[in-house]
């Protein structure tokens, strides 16, 4: 697929399945491996720039996007139905390198599940799902279908752990895989533990495909755009701005 030119897609699926939470589903064969995503717009002008989401799974008839209604163009597409259009570019970004034969963490904060279940569908090991949510979970049956062992946590323990999930997460694994709002990361990544870490980030993106600087951000290794060389980034790489 041309990363210039945005192609336009029939809505199959586009279901709520908790508060403010949608998936989905896409007619065609897409492209993309764990953790690239999609720039996705259904609107003319405004608002002006398209919405980037992260590949939740794919196969050979559809592509699916699991996102959080946030703002206006969220809003646009949680509107539309089955046989509705998108028009949306990608694969865009790099994916997750994959760890074969090991002990893996996938630790998820809420919408930051968006690119875990086509990365669990793709790891070969023993793998346990860390997800952390404020009230409820969601999609937790369909993820347990591809790992060994869910970890769900509310911040008020009305639904699996009291907590944040980061304080069940013990240093026991090779490798974890993360995706989540920057708190959670950064209190993932002080945790210190002896694994290889790779995070997925978020940013608002203008163009998607790194021209725009729009999604510049400070590493270890000076700045990077999150839309061009991440958005997974190798964790020892990462700055968390918490308060942002």
């Amino acid at each position: 697929m041309e990363k210039n030119n945005y192609v336009s897609a029939k809505i199959l699926r586009n279901e709520k399945i908790d508060e403010g939470i949608f998936i989905m589903e896409l007619e065609g064969n897409f492209q993309g491996v764990p953790g690239q995503f999609y720039m996705l717009r259904a609107w003319d002008e405004y608002p002006l720039l398209p919405r980037p989401i992260s590949i939740f799974d794919l196969d050979d008839e559809k592509i699916t996007f699991l996102y959080a209604v946030v703002g206006k163009g969220t809003g646009i597409m949680a509107d539309l139905k089955e046989g509705a259009s998108m028009q949306i570019l990608g694969p865009l970004g790099n994916g997750f390198p994959l760890e074969d034969n090991k002990k893996i963490a996938l630790v998820a904060g809420g919408i930051g599940l968006a690119p875990m279940k086509y990365l669990a569908r793709k790891l070969n090991g023993k793998v346990d799902l860390f997800a952390g949510f404020r009230n409820s979970s969601y999609l937790m049956d369909e993820m347990k279908e591809f790992v060994d062992n869910v970890i769900v946590t509310t911040n008020d323990g009305n639904e699996g752990k009291k907590g944040f999930i980061t304080d069940y997460i013990k240093d026991e694994y090779d490798v974890v895989y993360a995706c989540g709002p920057n708190p959670m990361m950064n209190s993932l990544k002080n945790l210190s533990l002896n694994a290889k870490s790779y995070y997925s980030l978020e940013a608002h993106m203008a163009c998607g495909i790194g021209a725009c600087l729009g999604c510049a951000i400070e590493t270890t290794k000076g700045i990077k755009r999150v839309c061009h060389e991440g958005p997974v980034f190798n964790g020892e790489e990462v700055i968390f701005d918490v308060e942002s």
